[in-house]
């Protein structure tokens, strides 16, 4: 989901289009200008059925982008922040940076998404009604109609991460007060429903039907893949709900002066310890961070006339945690700032660094505890 170009921002959330998209739109408009529309208005000339194609494609992507906007304004209504919405290939995602707090919270988050589709589908339905007798009008607003009911629909299967496992789960977790039974249920019945989608495909693939089996593998593989991934998560979310960036994080990082070569820093500091961050400073303060990978951008012929200083981040430039911030938030800004660490303060003093690397060593820690 990081191959996105940012369109726009709503309420905060960064609206984010992946590449995966360009080419579902094409195939989209071709499809609807070349088969669908002449198939369905034969009275259609062709430049009107590429125009209306277009558009319907565009409102096709707006109600993909409102059911999920559907799922978000729910969430922030309940104090739970989401950070973007991505709309890929196989429609839309968005990013929640929190867990609902009880399954009533969980159940309307889920069901926001296909009650918009839902909706959606009826205004449509409404206008090919009334417009029916104009093909430029009632053609485009039938498929609209049709899709966004499909949409629904699909979502609504009882298999995670789709909203109807979603849902399935939050009905669980209210029926049993058990969070964990209740995503043991919703992974299960997602794993079930990929397979049998996988399964459906193959069924067809070898009855002749290649276009729509392989499609068909391809979305039980990527929901498979999903739910296996929603799950890990989950479980580091509950493995690190406690835990402070003071648990995790290891010794102070070596301090390096900036007036230092880069040769010298790979000689005295690198090849020694085997250390590959290093804290900038100058004389006691600190000035910035400069990593093994800083310095390997470099050509090694300048490694000799070439300072710490100019290569390392500097220090205004970086976020920084304290140890007592939540380990969980410490890692999601690392995510969200495409950064393996975060410099760590306390009264105004810098007191180390916290590392992915510490993170995930913490994390296995904690599992193995656990288990």
């Amino acid at each position: 989901m990081r191959s996105s170009w940012r369109l726009l921002s709503i309420r905060g959330i960064d609206i984010g289009l992946h590449w995966s998209m360009i080419i579902v739109f094409a195939l989209l408009t071709i499809s609807l200008a070349s088969s669908y529309f002449p198939a369905t208005s034969p009275d259609l000339p062709d430049a009107a059925a590429w125009v209306i194609a277009v558009m319907s494609s565009v409102l096709f992507f707006a109600s993909i982008l409102l059911h999920e906007l559907g799922h978000s304004f729910v969430a922030l209504r309940y104090g739970i922040p989401v950070s973007n919405i991505t709309l890929f290939i196989f429609g839309g995602v968005a990013q929640l940076t929190g867990r609902p707090k009880s399954a009533d919270i969980e159940f309307r988050i889920a069901a926001a998404g296909p009650a918009v589709s839902i909706a959606l589908s009826a205004i449509f339905g409404v206008v090919w009604l009334v417009g029916q007798n104009v093909d430029a009008i009632a053609a485009p607003a039938r498929w609209l109609a049709t899709l966004n009911l499909m949409l629904a629909l699909f979502n609504l299967l009882p298999g995670f991460p789709l909203d109807g496992g979603r849902i399935l789960r939050a009905l669980v977790w209210k029926w049993t007060g058990s969070e964990q039974r209740a995503i043991r249920v919703a992974v299960v019945s997602g794993q079930m429903l990929a397979f049998g989608l996988m399964g459906l495909g193959a069924l067809l693939l070898f009855s002749g039907n290649a276009a729509n089996g392989l499609w068909l593998i391809f979305i039980g593989w990527f929901l498979q893949n999903a739910a296996m991934s929603e799950a890990a998560a989950t479980g580091v979310e509950d493995a690190l709900r406690d835990a402070t960036v003071g648990q995790a994080m290891g010794p102070e990082e070596t301090r390096v002066q900036g007036r230092l070569m880069l040769r010298q820093l790979i000689d005295e500091y690198v090849l020694p310890t085997g250390e590959r961050i290093f804290i900038v400073v100058e004389g006691d303060d600190p000035r910035g961070i400069v990593t093994l990978r800083d310095v390997t951008q470099v050509d090694r012929e300048r490694w000799d006339w070439t300072s710490v200083r100019d290569v390392m981040k500097p220090w205004a430039q970086l976020a920084h945690v304290t140890p007592q911030t939540s380990l969980l938030e410490a890692l999601r800004m690392m995510d969200d700032l495409q950064v393996r660490q975060l410099p760590v303060m306390d009264n105004g003093s810098v007191v180390g660094l916290l590392t992915r690397e510490e993170v995930l060593h913490y994390l296995r820690l904690r599992m193995e505890l656990a288990s």
